[in-house]
């Protein structure tokens, strides 16, 4: 059963034992780059040192208005914005607002994404939750990752061109696959450096922690379905491996109870994103280009991942002769 919930979600063949496998690979694979940037830092204590110090210091919690965090995120934009003509040849035309939560909405909102529609003018919006400013942390939910991820180039690059491809049927328009959709986002998330944000060694700590957080989803939700972890078992293991709280981490694993495989679209539309990418390269050599590679992606719209790999391959082979 938990096979089927893995496809269902996926929209892979993989064996639970894979996915854990792959989990626990990528748990080490992050944990080795955040130890890299400790040594970077020069900070003396240990990574769970180190997460609580960006916890707690008040370098990580500058704002005092609203105003401010909106600008942040603005600022996020406005650092990206030249680059990324080099990394995307195309570009929606929906229009693009960044605008506060709702109040009535905001307790129990995360940072989030909202399709616009560029027949009726409506903008896509990145909304995000603003209780009390002063503990907002740039860090804890990265900003700059964050804003990748959910915004640009992430869901509303990939949402809006395919909202605006006409050329194709109603039922492609509008389909949603998470491992696609997700795992195209989570994969921008690693475009940050290039794009030019990440510059302080802080904010790619950050972006690895949200690396981590779906990585980790592959061990204990493989774990819990496939009676390697108990529930209390799945919790410490979140609790060691990243920077969140009991309340957070018993929250999480509960939803992965509750809902197998779905945390796992995620990580695995990521790792095939980059893994069709690396093959490219080879493949291709000197006609490889990052910036066609992202434009195909973009261009096919969400599907399957078992037919978006035959949608690329097709791509690189027209390429190659």
């Amino acid at each position: 059963m938990y096979k089927a919930y893995i496809f269902a979600n996926t929209t892979t063949n993989k064996d639970p034992e894979e996915v854990y496998q792959l989990g626990l690979s990528e748990v080490a694979r992050i944990t080795a780059e955040m130890q890299k940037i400790k040594a970077q830092i020069g900070f003396k204590g240990t990574l769970p040192e180190l997460f609580e110090f960006m916890k707690t210091d008040k370098q990580f919690t500058p704002f005092k208005t609203d105003k401010e965090v909106l600008g942040a995120y603005q600022s996020v934009y406005d650092r990206i914005k030249p680059n990324l003509p080099k990394y995307f040849g195309i570009a929606p035309k929906t229009p693009f607002e960044i605008r506060k939560t709702e109040d009535f909405r905001a307790v129990s909102a995360s940072p989030e994404y909202f399709p616009g529609d560029f027949a009726t003018n409506r903008p896509g919006i990145f909304y995000a939750p603003i209780l009390d400013p002063t503990k907002i942390n740039i860090t804890n939910m990265d900003m700059e990752a964050v804003f990748l991820h959910e915004a640009i180039p992430g869901h509303h690059y990939q949402m809006s061109l395919q909202f605006e491809n006409t050329s194709v049927p109603t039922f492609r328009q509008k389909y949603w696959s998470s491992a696609f959709g997700e795992g195209w986002a989570l994969y921008t998330e690693s475009l940050g450096k290039d794009l030019g944000v990440y510059t302080n060694p802080y904010h790619q700590l950050g972006a690895f922690g949200t690396e981590m957080h779906r990585a980790i989803r592959l061990v204990v939700d493989a774990g819990l379905h496939t009676g390697k972890m108990n529930r209390e078992e799945a919790i410490k293991y979140m609790l060691d491996n990243e920077p969140v709280s009991e309340q957070f981490a018993t929250a999480e694993i509960e939803r992965y109870m509750a809902i197998p495989a779905q945390a796992l679209s995620y990580k695995i539309g990521q790792l095939k994103i980059q893994e069709l990418r690396d093959k490219y390269k080879k493949q291709l050599g000197e006609k490889f280009s990052i910036r066609d590679f992202h434009d195909a992606i973009l261009e096919g719209g969400c599907m399957p991942l078992t037919v978006f790999e035959k949608y690329m391959n097709e791509w690189a082979n027209g390429l190659g002769k």
